[in-house]
């Protein structure tokens, strides 16, 4: 089971950290990441990490977000920062191989959570 939380409503400019908290299996061999839908539009991937340590980014968030893993929690990290308003959706992790997991593709995962709102909005 993975569940989210840390959503929720901030204005344009502030920050969000958001937390995926696994239980019933380990996370350490997993790559983990974090995708986000946003009303009428598709799944997209916004970060992953691999065990170890690896990064990538959706070209929107570079530089604002920040993806870590601490496996002594079995817990991942997003830190969000310079939220814009097109940030808005339901943030979810996703645990999956590497190779979609790198590539953004949500079909390649193997457990997913139930997401976490966040709104970024004056």
């Amino acid at each position: 089971q993975l569940v989210e939380s840390g959503g929720g409503l901030v204005q344009p400019g502030g920050s969000l950290r958001l937390s995926c908290a696994a239980s019933g299996f380990t996370l350490d061999y997993y790559a983990i990441g974090w995708f986000r839908q946003a009303p009428g539009k598709e799944r997209e991937g916004v970060s992953c990490i691999d065990s170890g340590s690896n990064t990538n980014y959706a070209d929107s968030v570079k530089g604002r977000f920040t993806i870590s893993r601490d496996n002594a929690k079995n817990t991942v990290f997003l830190q969000m920062n310079s939220l814009k308003p097109e940030d808005t959706a339901v943030y979810y992790c996703a645990v999956g191989h590497i190779a979609p997991m790198f590539s953004f593709n949500p079909n390649g995962m193997d457990y997913w959570g139930k997401g976490t709102l966040v709104t970024v909005s004056s």
